[in-house]
């Protein structure tokens, strides 16, 4: 049902958004803000969720059954700041009767940005070589100098093949990358031809002839540690994994092993399992770049993700179909 022109739902935030972001909601709504970038405490998220009719979170925030709990019948949508939603126990919600929303598409191009940077720099051992010449050890050109590996001609593996896969899968074509993806579906022939792409329906026998492991596919129950102590067996002592979708897909302690014991040649990570903490193996090996959870940090993808959320309150005032509404499981 649609409201009056003058109703401004009452908005709560939980985080610091980008200043043009928070001047435009706190114009088109009754928006209480956050000016602190840190995390609220379970009491803060209760105490900001209890009264408001919008919640505003972020991915890093946890909105289990309890927090929800804490709201009165007056919350009707928990409008994320953010395309994943792991992090809110939707069901939950939707037995509450609250709708969920997120951010998708306009972290697409930013994330395979970063990702492709990072096929790049692993390889060639950019961030060693950046400390090597900081430190003042670089002391002139030799043929055997920080030698890494030419990417144009690998086989580049992507597990997860949405959004984000296919805009990696672009990159990498143009790079000169011959592109194999794993995905609980195959693409459209369609799409699967311009991208030149080799489908695998199981994960398994892929790895072993992949030079460069992308991981973009989502967390859930069925991707937790999907790349485990005995798939990365499977992996080339020669080749490589870059993640920038969720921590809690790779095993972080057996990646740093195999890291370690020379069983892969290198990583590229952007995301970790119990952020913001990364685990103490991996920050003492220099053969991994870690990067902290920068793949949407563009000023762009934060105005455009707070577009989002604005549209879909405007949503739920006008009472209007939500653009971006995120779908219980059971459903």
């Amino acid at each position: 049902m649609s409201q009056s022109s003058n109703y401004k739902p009452r908005v709560s935030v939980t985080k610091q958004l980008p200043k043009e972001v928070e001047e435009r909601m706190v114009k088109l709504f009754d928006t209480t803000l956050r000016h602190t970038s840190s995390s609220m405490t379970q009491d803060e998220l209760k105490s900001a969720i209890a009264n408001c009719e919008v919640f505003v979170p972020t991915v890093t925030d946890i909105i289990n059954s309890d927090i929800i709990s804490a709201a009165s019948d007056k919350l009707r949508l928990i409008a994320n700041f953010g395309a994943g939603t792991d992090h809110i126990d939707i069901n939950f919600a939707h037995q509450r009767g609250i709708i969920v929303t997120n951010t998708p598409g306009v972290l697409t191009e930013d994330t395979a940005d970063l990702t492709m940077a990072l096929i790049l720099a692993v390889p060639r051992r950019l961030v060693e070589g950046d400390r090597r010449a900081r430190s003042g050890k670089f002391e002139g050109w030799t043929p055997t100098f920080m030698l890494g590996h030419r990417i144009k001609g690998k086989r580049l593996g992507i597990i997860g093949m949405g959004r984000i896969g296919q805009a990696v899968a672009r990159r990498a074509k143009a790079f000169g990358l011959e592109v194999h993806y794993h995905n609980r579906s195959r693409l459209p022939a369609g799409i699967e031809d311009k991208l030149d792409a080799t489908y695998w329906p199981t994960l398994d026998p892929m790895l072993p002839s992949i030079d460069i492991v992308v991981i973009t596919c989502p967390s859930t129950p069925e991707t937790y540690h999907l790349i485990n102590k005995k798939r990365l067996k499977l992996l080339s002592p020669t080749s490589y994994i870059v993640n920038t979708s969720r921590g809690e897909v790779i095993d972080e302690k057996a990646l740093a092993i195999a890291l370690s014991n020379g069983e892969l040649s290198g990583a590229g990570l952007d995301v970790y399992e119990d952020e913001p903490q990364i685990h103490p193996d991996l920050i003492k090996l220099q053969n991994v770049i870690l990067s902290p959870h920068i793949g949407s940090a563009t000023y762009e993808s934060r105005q455009e993700m707070g577009e989002k959320v604005m549209i879909n309150i405007r949503a739920m005032v006008d009472g209007h179909a939500y653009p971006d509404r995120v779908l219980p499981l059971s459903e």
